[in-house]
């Protein structure tokens, strides 16, 4: 690979513990810089793009034709070199370009031949989904040492095949590519393409207009070609007698990690934070350790970045640093909490309260949605996450935001409901009244 971009990593901490303190918590914050810009980034890249065909993407019919400019708009951006795609998915994948199961390289010819037999599309049929990310994952397979990424655009739910499908499928492709989700409408489920794009270390998010469809896609595959380095990951190291708690991404959403450890030798698991350009993220690592005496330091975590290495090659380690653990008989030392570490965690409990919420509200469980979204209210203000304070003023009237008092609006736009859920883990770096 040329040239990539410079990784390093920084820790925020309140390293002091208490006598008989156990929990450690830190933000680890990942940032790559001075990548190449995208034209002089390397091919080995490799994109797919999957669009809905079934029955109901011809009512209205602007849904196809919207999916159909926008898939356009994402091979005009595509790099030349690049290998890419295009899937159509009903009841089962069928390839729209090339005609052959395989990805071929990106250039005028190809750009313009794609095109075409995407302007030919019609709608017909049901929605199974996994089978359109099994055509995907086969068209990857012989790409798996470079950048791999898939765009889903779907405007229903899975209704043709079985959730155990999905994820048989799911659980096949997970760590193979990356795959950002789309809904266009609102007739499809948040929870089916969240659960989706969180296997597979994507995006999700809706497009309630299909208008808007040709500029997000254009977004999404010029941040796909802007990536520079596959498959990075963070490997943590922890002593003999500790646990590690959680690993979860906290920046730019909420994603927890801790489930996808990859053992990586003695103590030490790998956990896939996917794809990097010139870009920054954030993660919380907590870790339990045994109690030491006052004055003992212990290093509670070895965090590393590291990208595999060529078969039978160790794996390029990228960057390093340490969460440290100290004991002290200082008070104020060992009480102070860490100000990025709380803003953090009630980012996480944010998109928490939210999912709850909205699932409460749709049970009909009226009481406990107000008490969750209320609850959301507060802490989104507290945080300053503007975006998030203002999809929930659609769903709920504030009374007053600092101590979420709310009342569950009446009527509710179904876009605004679905807005709020997918973008719910959507989180800010600074809290309110920070720079």
């Amino acid at each position: 690979m040329s040239e990539q971009p410079q990784f390093s990593i920084k820790v925020d901490q309140n390293k002091f513990l208490p006598e008989g303190g156990r929990e450690v918590h830190a933000i680890v914050s990942v940032e790559a810089t001075g990548a190449p810009v995208a034209s002089a980034a390397p091919a080995s890249a490799a994109e797919v793009i999957l669009i809905d065909t079934s029955g109901s993407m011809s009512y209205p019919d602007t849904k196809l034709r919207s999916a159909i400019a926008a898939a356009q708009i994402a091979i005009d951006t595509i790099r030349d070199g690049v290998h890419f795609a295009v899937v159509s998915g009903a009841n089962s994948a069928a390839m729209v370009y090339p005609r052959s199961a395989v990805l071929v390289r990106a250039d005028a010819r190809t750009r313009q031949e794609a095109k075409h037999a995407l302007s030919r599309l019609q709608a017909s049929g049901g929605t199974a989904i996994g089978s359109w990310l099994r055509l995907a994952d086969e068209l990857f397979d012989p790409h798996q040492d470079g950048i791999r990424h898939a765009i889903l655009l779907t405007d229903g739910k899975n209704q043709h095949e079985t959730a155990e499908q999905l994820d048989a499928v799911l659980s096949r492709c997970t760590g193979r590519f990356v795959c950002d989700c789309r809904g266009v409408g609102t007739d499809w489920e948040v929870a089916e393409l969240r659960k989706i794009s969180s296997a597979l270390l994507g995006s999700v998010d809706i497009v309630a207009d299909p208008q808007d469809l040709v500029a997000d896609f254009q977004a999404m595959t010029e941040a796909a070609m802007g990536k520079n380095v596959a498959d990075v990951a963070l490997r943590v190291w922890t002593p003999q007698t500790a646990r590690l708690r959680f690993v979860k991404q906290v920046m730019p959403t909420v994603e927890d990690l801790t489930g996808r450890r990859a053992e990586a030798g003695p103590q030490a698991g790998d956990y896939p934070i996917g794809a990097w350009g010139a870009e920054s993220r954030d993660y919380h690592v907590s870790v339990e350790v045994p109690p030491g005496e006052v004055g003992k330091e212990l290093r509670a975590a070895w965090v590393k970045l590291v990208v595999p290495g060529a078969p039978g090659e160790e794996p390029q380690v990228l960057a390093t640093a340490n969460v440290l653990a100290q004991w002290t008989d200082d008070e104020a030392a060992s009480t102070r909490i860490n100000a990025r570490v709380a803003h953090y965690t009630g980012q996480a409990e944010l998109a928490e309260v939210i999912q709850e919420g909205l699932q409460a509200r749709k049970d009909g469980d009226l009481d406990t949605a107000t008490a969750r979204l209320g609850r959301a209210v507060a802490l989104a203000d507290e945080a300053g996450n503007e975006a998030t304070s203002r999809l929930l003023r659609k769903v709920v009237d504030v009374v007053d935001p600092a101590t979420g008092t709310v009342r569950l609006k009446k009527n509710v736009d179904k876009a605004d409901e679905m807005s709020l859920d997918t973008r719910s883990s959507k989180t800010v770096r600074t809290r309110k009244g920070e720079g």
